[in-house]
């Protein structure tokens, strides 16, 4: 897939994809357009399904929104409100180290640098970009599993990890597509072009896809991932 034919086909999408549940922590911008929370969102929303996540997040905001409001819990007291994310208790470890290197050295504010961000702990490349676009409306690309997936199925990068295709997507992808291309990708991941058994026969821009690692059982006339 071309340049030109990626444009198009996610024009497609952003039509389509507000449809579809948005992921959690695209949620919270819309409802807060508060940095910490999008980051500390971000943190519990790792190797966690977006419902508890949601559930998660909702239960710490509701109880503490800023650093210096975090920095009065005990990590017990964390932990307890985001029970069962995945590896809650490391995560309340983090969360609180965060709150104390925003206060300290950051005036009580998110930086909104990429390297700052990366320097917080727990923070990696996807974390980062994250908060950056969803969190100071600035150019990043946030690449996560469904991001990575997709855009190799598509047949427009073909990269082995999640910072290969970022790095693939900072020379190809027009810039007006960066902020945007992770929302889209996301949803669309969650709902119709799955990891295994993606939706094609109601996909609406399955006529453009390459379908890479794709392939269809004539036994039982569904489409895995090879």
């Amino acid at each position: 897939m071309n340049t030109e034919t990626l444009v198009k086909v996610l024009k497609i999408l952003e039509k389509e994809y507000k449809k579809w549940d948005a992921p959690v922590v695209t949620l919270i911008k819309e409802r807060t357009n508060d940095p910490f929370r999008i980051l500390i969102s971000t943190i519990l929303s790792l190797r966690t399904k977006d419902e508890v996540t949601r559930r998660a997040s909702q239960k710490l905001f509701e109880r503490t929104k800023t650093p210096e409001e975090i920095l009065k819990l005990t990590c017990k007291d964390i932990e307890k409100l985001i029970y069962p994310v995945g590896f809650y208790r490391r995560k309340a470890y983090t969360i609180k180290k965060i709150s104390e290197i925003i206060l300290s050295e950051y005036q009580g504010k998110v930086p909104d640098k990429l390297e700052e961000l990366l320097s917080l702990p727990g923070v990696g490349r996807k974390t980062a970009n994250l908060v950056i676009t969803l969190g100071f409306n600035k150019e990043g690309i946030c690449v996560d599993t469904h991001v990575h997936r997709i855009s190799n199925r598509f047949g427009y990068v073909k990269t082995r990890n999640p910072h290969e295709t970022e790095m693939k997507l900072r020379k190809k992808l027009p810039r007006e597509w960066w902020i945007k291309y992770n929302d889209i990708l996301v949803a669309f991941g969650q709902t119709i072009c799955k990891p295994l058994g993606p939706k094609c026969n109601i996909c609406p821009v399955e006529k453009y896809c390459e379908k890479v690692g794709v392939r269809k059982n004539k036994k039982r006339k569904n489409l895995h991932t090879v």
